[in-house]
C-alpha cells in the first residue's frame, strides 16, 4: 500500500516530539476526518459545509467530546491527552475559555499521536465515536 502522506516508521521518534506538534497534527487530521464525514453524508455546499465543520472542530466541541470519550481511553492515550492538556502553550483561545482550549489541545495531541504511531485501527475507532458522541453537541 502506498502512503500519499508519509508518517515516522519509528514510535520512539514520535515519542521525542513536543505534545503540541502532535496536537498540531492532530488538528489537522481530525479537520480532514470531520470534512470528509460531512461531504460523504450530506449535500451540503462548502459554506454550510464549513458552519457545520466548525460544530465538531472548535475548541469547547473537542473538550466536551474528550469529556464523553474519556472512559473509552487506554491508560497510555489518557497519558497523552494530559501531556498534550499540560504542554504549555502561549497561544490564547478567541472563542473558548482557557480549560477548553487545554482539553481541545489534548484531545488534538492524541489524534496526532495515533495518527503518526500509525495506530490507524484505534484512531478510525477514537474518530468514529466523536462523531457519535458530537451528535448531541
Amino acid at each position: 500500500m502506498i502512503e500519499i502522506i508519509e508518517r515516522p516508521k519509528n514510535i520512539a521518534d514520535v515519542n521525542t516530539m513536543s505534545p503540541l506538534t502532535w496536537a498540531y497534527i492532530g488538528d489537522s487530521v481530525y479537520e480532514l476526518y470531520v470534512r470528509e464525514f460531512l461531504v460523504n453524508t450530506t449535500k451540503l455546499k462548502p459554506h454550510k459545509l464549513h458552519l457545520e465543520a466548525i460544530k465538531y472542530v472548535k475548541a469547547k466541541a473537542q473538550a466536551e467530546i474528550l469529556e464523553k470519550i474519556e472512559e473509552k481511553l487506554t491508560e497510555n492515550e489518557k497519558e497523552i491527552v494530559k501531556r498534550g492538556r499540560n504542554a504549555e502553550n502561549h497561544h490564547l483561545p478567541k472563542n473558548a475559555t482557557v480549560q477548553e482550549y487545554m482539553y481541545s489541545t489534548g484531545f488534538e495531541a492524541l489524534i496526532g499521536y495515533l495518527y503518526l504511531t500509525k495506530q490507524d485501527e484505534r484512531l478510525k475507532e477514537i474518530l468514529d465515536f466523536c462523531i457519535e458522541k458530537c451528535d448531541g453537541i
